[in-house]
This record gives C-alpha cells, sequence and structure tokens, in this order.
C-alpha cells in the first residue's frame, strides 16, 4: 500500500531535521549545561587567537563554509557570504534557529565569544 505523499514529506522532513542536529553538533546530550565538546586552551594547547578556530571547526565547520578556517560545510549559510558581525554572529550560537542548533549550554560563555568574535573577524577572508 502506497503512503499519502504528505506523510512522506513529512517523515523525510524530519529525518532531514534530525541529521542536520546531529550533524551540527545539535541535540541533548544529556550534559548539564556549561560543558562542552570543544576544548578549551588548556586542553587544547592552543594559543587564545586559535581557540576561535578550533572551536568553529570543531563545531560549526560540518553545516558553514568559512574559508579561514578550511571548511566547506554545505547545511548551512556559507559565512564567507553572510558578513554578520560579533552580535549577530553571536546572538545565532547562542539562541540558534533557521535550522541551526542552540549552542547556549553546549558551549562556554568564553567559548561562544571567542567563537563568534574569530567568525566575525574572518568570514569572508
Amino acid at each position: 500500500m502506497r503512503k499519502p505523499a504528505a506523510v512522506v514529506l513529512t517523515s523525510t522532513a524530519a529525518l532531514i531535521a534530525a541529521l542536520g542536529l546531529v550533524a551540527c553538533g545539535g541535540g541533548d546530550s544529556g550534559s548539564s549545561g556549561g560543558s562542552s565538546s570543544a576544548p578549551t586552551t588548556e586542553q587544547s594547547g592552543a594559543a587564545p587567537a586559535d581557540e576561535g578556530q578550533t572551536i568553529f571547526v570543531q563545531n560549526c565547520g560540518t553545516c558553514h563554509t568559512l574559508s579561514a578556517a578550511g571548511t566547506d560545510g554545505n547545511v548551512g549559510p556559507n559565512l564567507d557570504s553572510a558578513g554578520a558581525d560579533y552580535e549577530e554572529v553571536r546572538s545565532q550560537v547562542i539562541n540558534g534557529g533557521g535550522g541551526m542548533p542552540v549552542f547556549e549550554g553546549v558551549l562556554t560563555d568564553a567559548q561562544i565569544d571567542a567563537v563568534s568574535k574569530y567568525v566575525a573577524e574572518n568570514a569572508g577572508k
């Protein structure tokens, strides 16, 4: 028996959304906020200036293109052509939206600031 087109489309859309969240690092990992899978400067040995790039590559690069980070994700917007400033980037990282997961509680405030600054300073370069 054939399923109605609406059921197939709804199921497909739900699957794509779920896969997008997994690929972008979203979803509930069962942790109690404030922890992060991205290493801090102390954990990675990276210089503070490199922390934003490290966080971006590990948490954002599978979905977003950013030449400076060497990423070519195609699920989310190409950040090289988005032209967002620090506040816009920070708000999007904290709140998510438009298919992007919320990173507040996944990344620390310092990590959110580092990645936001990195994207704002390097997009389009």
